[in-house]
Parts: C-alpha cells; sequence; structure tokens
C-alpha cells in the first residue's frame, strides 16, 4: 500500500488531491462523509455510514425494530449486516426496554375498584410464592407496540412447559399502571387459591361417558366368572382305608358272555406278573375288574 499526501480540494470542492510523493503522480478522493469522519476520528460515524452505504437498512430502522421487540440476530440476519455492527445501535434501545421493564414492576395493577396499593412486581411475587414458583428466576422484557403504548412480559417456565404473561403499561405518577392482556396475566393478578387454573381442561363428556362404561363392564364380568368359579370339580378325597371294601352301588352292567370274562381276568393275571414288582405306594386299594364281577377280593 503507498502512502499518499494531500495536496488539496479540486476546483468543484467535491474531492480531496492526493499525490504520490515517489513519482508525483495524483489522485482524487471524494470528499464525502465517510472522509470527514475519518478525519475527525469519529470511529461511530464512520461505522454507521459504512452500514448506511453497505445496506438499504439504516441505523433509525435498526433502532426501531430493535424496540419493536427485534433482536440483534433477526436485524442482521435479515439485514445481511454482521451483528457487532447492528449492537452498536442496539444497545441504548436494548437499555431503554429494560428500564421500561424495571419500571412496569413498580406500576399499579388497575382493578375493578381502580389501582392496586401493592406494585406488579410484590403481586407476582406473591402469586409465584403460592404456586411455589420461583420469582428469582422469572424473566421481564417490554417492547414498545405498533400502537405506541409499551407492552411488558414475564417468562416463568412451570414444570416442562415455558409460560408467558403480558401487560399494558401506562407510565405515570406514582409508577404508572399496568393492565392485563391475556389470561395468564389476569391469573398471576388474582392470587386466590380457589381459582381454577385456565391451563388445566375440564373433562370432556366424550371421557364421562367411557368412565361410566368401565364402571358398568366391572361388575358384569365378575358375575361371569362367579359361575365359572362354582363349576369347577372338587378333587376327589382318596379313602386310605384298608378295611373289608364296601358294597357298591348297583349300576346297570352291560350283560357280557362268561367267556369273554373269564378270558379278560386270564389276561389281567398275566399282565400283572409280567410288570416288574415296584416299591409300594401308599395308594388306596382299588377293586379289579374280576373282583367286582365275580365278588371276590384279590389279595394285593
Amino acid at each position: 500500500m503507498r502512502a499518499l499526501r494531500v495536496v488539496g480540494l479540486d476546483e468543484d470542492g467535491e474531492s480531496v488531491i492526493c499525490e504520490d510523493p515517489e513519482n508525483g503522480e495524483r489522485f482524487t478522493v471524494p470528499a464525502d462523509e465517510r472522509l470527514r469522519a475519518a478525519a475527525r476520528g469519529d470511529l461511530t460515524r464512520l461505522g454507521q455510514v459504512q452500514i448506511e452505504m453497505e445496506a438499504q437498512m439504516r441505523p433509525r430502522e435498526i433502532q426501531s425494530r430493535i424496540r419493536s421487540g427485534a433482536s440483534v440476530a433477526q436485524i442482521a440476519e435479515a439485514s445481511g449486516i454482521p451483528e457487532h455492527r447492528v449492537e452498536r445501535y442496539a444497545y441504548p434501545v436494548l437499555l431503554e426496554r429494560a428500564q421500561i421493564a424495571e419500571m412496569a414492576q413498580r406500576a399499579h395493577p388497575v382493578r375493578e375498584d381502580g389501582p392496586d396499593v401493592q406494585t406488579l412486581g410484590e403481586v407476582v411475587a406473591h402469586t409465584f410464592g403460592m404456586r411455589g414458583h420461583e420469582y428469582s428466576e422469572a424473566n421481564w422484557g417490554s417492547w414498545r407496540g405498533e400502537d405506541g403504548k409499551w407492552v411488558v412480559q414475564l417468562t416463568w417456565q412451570a414444570g416442562r412447559s415455558e409460560n408467558r404473561a403480558h401487560w399494558v403499561f401506562h407510565p405515570g405518577a406514582h409508577g404508572g399502571t399496568v393492565a392485563a392482556l391475556d389470561d395468564h396475566a389476569a391469573d398471576l393478578l388474582d392470587p386466590s387459591p380457589n381459582r381454577p387454573l385456565r391451563t388445566v381442561r375440564p373433562v370432556t363428556e366424550l371421557a364421562r361417558e367411557a368412565l361410566q362404561l368401565d364402571q358398568q363392564a366391572q361388575p358384569v364380568q365378575e358375575r361371569a366368572e362367579e359361575p365359572v368359579a362354582a363349576a369347577r370339580p372338587e378333587a376327589p378325597s382318596l379313602d386310605l382305608d384298608t378295611g373289608p371294601p364296601t358294597e357298591l352301588a348297583e349300576e346297570p352292567v352291560a350283560e357280557e358272555s362268561a367267556e369273554g370274562a373269564t378270558a379278560e381276568a386270564a389276561e389281567d393275571d398275566a399282565q400283572r406278573k409280567a410288570e416288574p414288582r415296584r416299591g409300594r405306594k401308599s395308594h388306596p386299594i382299588v377293586p379289579s375288574w374280576e373282583d367286582v364281577l365275580l365278588g371276590v377280593r384279590s389279595h394285593r
């Protein structure tokens, strides 16, 4: 980069003539606002002029959008200007918004009979204490609406849900007044514990009908299970008495020939002799078929 020296103004007064001291070559530089700011050492004005030339969004428009609730990141994305340049003009407006939020906490909520004696911050802190919320973790903010009125916002976390409440702030004597703009703001101004929470929705008619059907179906299932339990047969009791067998009740027996009965009895005797003797088990003695047919008792 070559160093030039200033010779003077051009005849039209709109350019500055510079000269290369080595070869005498001359150059002209426009005498615009950037050159004047650079000559004065005004870096803020120099950056402002640069933003005005690089983008269509002027610093006044940046501040207007910041005052309306936009963030620095949103302005930088919309305009294509780096965030550090936007912050130069956003900082005083962000400070103004923070001051308005603090003033609104010292304002008095408007009720049916007039402004409350307590301030907005005191009422909200009392309500948070009754509901078990941490007031110190809540965040206050503000911005100016399209109608020119200041809107104050309170953001807090309750469980897994993030809640927001909004009031309109009217600066004035004794701190000014605030009025609720939504249901959350109205709930915070009424610390009565008997007031139902608006975030909990009542049981619908469909849910009530389903609950009634479930209650009616339970007695029906219990009555259906009772006969099944009564119909289960009891386990037969074992009679271990080794005395003489009792007389069997007379049952109709199919008539068989004497030859068939004798052959079946012989097969049973041969099968019992062929089976290996096992350990004696403690079970009741059941008469065999030939004992019942012939009326005798076998010794086993």
